[in-house]
């Protein structure tokens, strides 16, 4: 038998509206503190590259990995680059290519972002206990696990 909405719990939002509601007030708890720790200059938007970008990519690698189109990317890349936060660079694999790699400044940034994220998860742990946040967050990495290895 196919489930059907009045399957749904009622006791709690569907599964999606939890995700897109708890991304929006994880973006806004990550900027929070950028006027005061020196990032007055980056937008939101700006978290799909930092979040994707690791040591450094191709714009196309960058692209998939944030899951925007290759203009959006570009565009992104371009701001962040015009604001020190990123360089291009010859990919030593391939001279013909660029990689894309932090700065010092995106360096900095990064680890600061890194920070934030680790104040951000303490403090929802302490909202609702450290033991069913770890769960939580446990359950949400196995569940992508799983639908990782179900496409492969």
């Amino acid at each position: 038998m196919t489930p059907t909405s009045s399957d749904l719990p009622t006791d709690r939002a569907a599964i999606g509206q939890l995700l897109v509601r708890l991304l929006r007030e994880f973006r806004a708890e990550m900027f929070e503190p950028a006027e005061a720790r020196g990032y007055g200059d980056l937008r939101e938007p700006h978290l799909q590259i930092f979040g994707n970008i690791y040591g450094g990519a191709r714009l196309t690698d960058l692209a998939s990995r944030a899951q925007l189109s290759l203009a959006a990317t570009s565009e992104l890349v371009n701001d962040l680059q015009r604001l020190g936060y990123l360089e291009r660079q010859p990919d030593p694999a391939d001279g013909r290519a660029k990689l894309i790699v932090p700065t010092t400044r995106g360096r900095a940034a990064l680890a600061d972002a890194g920070d934030r994220v680790a104040e951000i998860e303490q403090h929802w742990a302490t909202l609702i206990g450290e033991a069913r946040f770890a769960e939580a967050c446990r359950a949400l990495q196995d569940l992508l696990d799983a639908l990782d290895n179900n496409r492969a």
